[in-house]
């Protein structure tokens, strides 16, 4: 049985991010909501099995007005829980902090509003800043460790000069830990919109054709044995990286999660990556084996 588990609450946004397909517009499937009852059926399947559960994948975690109840309900059981969110909201940070949410990763990629919103379309830096803020001020009244406070910065052309005043930004703002990451890209023009100048802040080699990852895909993951995805319709993904469910396994409202994950199916695309990876389509841009974090 897999130790982690992302679970999509939603695949609804409230940004515009242009290298998202939720935000972009081009995620193919359905828009939706995660029922609870589906939820918490999933949570009593696997509560003696996994150690973690991930509570994002696309959308906005926070627009699904049951996530706490849903980090609560894990939380009892012992299960590490975590969730990513660009905090452009946060209907109650006391809610939050009472769910027992082991980790909060914030979506900070700016240290100002002109620079943020370069790529967090329609976001507001003043938001992210003042929602962080009531967390951190909700933790210390309730005397709470938890959740872990990481803002997360992932460092593209128009903001790798301000990564010494997100630094200081950071300390001021009293979160725990600031993680720097590589930006994924999609085409060519990603490349002069998106990809820093310096080169030890991307992930990928220019080409005369485009770009292609530094690191050669070898026959391996990690993922599609130890994290698989549960989508907010239900249907069940090798990983994060097949955005659109392209390699179906199956439906989690007709059938359990131990049954897919053991299925003839989902073997079949394991095999394939550990004999031809690279005939699977979503692993040519994938994170897989590459420090994604950079040092900083």
């Amino acid at each position: 049985m897999p130790p982690l588990l992302m679970i999509e609450p939603t695949s609804h946004c409230n940004l515009s991010c242009p290298l998202c397909p939720s935000g972009n517009g081009t995620l193919k499937r359905q828009r939706d909501f995660l029922d609870l009852k589906l939820y918490k059926r999933i949570i009593d399947e696997v509560e003696r099995t996994v150690i973690g559960i991930l509570l994002w994948n696309q959308g906005e975690p926070l627009l699904h007005r049951g996530l706490p109840e849903m980090i609560r309900y894990a939380s009892d059981y012992g299960i590490f829980t975590m969730t990513s969110t660009n905090l452009n909201i946060l209907p109650d940070p006391d809610a939050l902090v009472d769910s027992g949410l082991d980790h909060l990763i914030v979506s900070l990629d700016g240290a100002s509003q002109e620079t943020y919103n370069k790529y967090r379309i329609n976001g507001s830096f003043d938001k992210v800043m003042h929602n962080t803020a009531r967390l951190v001020e909700a933790k210390q009244r309730k005397g709470s460790q938890t959740p872990f406070i990481s803002w997360q910065f992932i460092i593209m052309k128009h903001n790798e000069h301000e990564i010494s005043e997100i630094k200081k930004l950071a300390s001021e703002a009293g979160v725990d830990n600031l993680i720097f990451k590589t930006v994924q890209i999609y085409n060519k023009e990603d490349i002069e919109n998106f990809l820093p100048t310096k080169d030890k802040y991307r992930r990928y080699k220019i080409t005369d054709d485009g770009f292609i990852l530094k690191k050669k895909i070898s026959n391996r993951c990690r993922r599609i044995f130890t994290q698989p995805v549960v989508n907010c319709d239900g249907e069940f993904a090798i990983c994060c990286f097949d955005k659109d469910n392209i390699y179906k396994v199956g439906n989690l409202t007709n059938h359990s999660l131990t049954r897919l994950w053991r299925s003839n199916r989902f073997n079949r695309w394991r095999n394939m990556v550990l004999h031809n990876r690279k005939k699977m389509g979503i692993c040519l841009n994938c994170g897989e084996g590459i420090n994604l974090k950079i040092k900083e």
